[in-house]
């Protein structure tokens, strides 16, 4: 069990909104190229996924070395409205190189913008792409969809801005959001059959409400940060692993426990079809 110990649940401060999973359809493709030294990640990537002809999609971030790297934890809400927040900055000195980390890619006000979870220095947390500067040239991979893309959009539910699947048309996949409350992996499942997709790799980043592991491991913290980790769908059964983190900066490991892992504030998925 990680410290420290919470049973406290969230109490989100806006109406519940009424669908409790939205996706729209994509036509998924395979993106990969060179970030470039001395840009920030959120521009390196934008590129990138301009060059792929891409609105919107995910990108893996595994080895990237940024300087500086800047991020921050989840943390208890002070305000009286959020039922989760962020702590304060984390500004390691140096050179940090990314151990695995997951970004959904979007839009923001009219602008790029992407939301990454993952490990680096020994820790995990939710990186500032505008504020982290790559330090080397980097290979990445991604898959992106033209037709698709993730909105930032105010929730009236969390009183956030969060991403939200726009567009669609496309046959391949979904990009795809779950909202607070519902259990992660049924309710994947419960998408997928919606959309006729029985098997398919699942990526993407988001938050549990407490977290429970099958073989018994949980983190009772009710704000956490994750990222999906290798996470599939077979037969229309999910199997979903993660990495995560708690306020304290405790990293766990471990698959999912069916039925009992709400979404914390939100989840954001790529659904990557393989029965086609």
């Amino acid at each position: 069990m990680s410290g420290p110990v919470s049973q406290e649940r969230m109490i989100h401060p806006g109406p519940r909104a009424a669908d409790r999973a939205v996706a729209v359809r994509a036509d998924l493709r395979p993106v990969s190229g060179v970030l470039p030294a001395g840009r920030t990640v959120m521009a390196a990537v934008a590129r990138l996924f301009a060059d792929a002809g891409c609105k919107g999609g995910v990108v893996w971030l595994d080895g990237v070395t940024c300087d500086p790297l800047r991020f921050v934890l989840p943390a208890p809400s002070t305000d009286g409205i959020h039922a989760a927040w962020y702590s304060d900055l984390h500004a390691p000195h140096g050179p940090v190189t990314i151990g695995r980390a997951t970004a959904t890619v979007g839009w923001k006000n009219g602008a790029p913008f992407l939301h990454c979870h993952g490990t680096w220095g020994g820790t995990m947390g939710h990186l500032l792409p505008s504020e982290s500067v790559l330090a080397a040239d980097a290979r990445v991979a991604g898959i992106g969809a033209p037709d698709a893309w993730f909105e930032a959009l105010p929730d009236p539910e969390t009183a956030f801005t969060l991403f939200t699947p726009q567009g669609g048309g496309g046959v391949t996949g979904l990009l795809a959001r779950v909202l607070p409350g519902e259990d992660v992996t049924t309710a994947i499942e419960t998408l997928c059959a919606c959309h006729g997709i029985g098997d398919a790799r699942l990526h993407g980043v988001g938050s549990i409400d407490h977290v429970r592991f099958e073989g018994g491991g949980r983190m009772d913290c009710h704000a956490t940060e994750l990222r999906l980790d290798g996470a599939t769908l077979t037969a229309g059964r999910a199997t979903i692993p993660i990495e995560v983190v708690d306020i304290a900066g405790t990293i766990m490991r471990g698959r999912l426990e069916r039925g009992t892992n709400p979404v914390g504030v939100t989840l954001e998925l790529l659904i990557e079809r393989t029965d086609t």
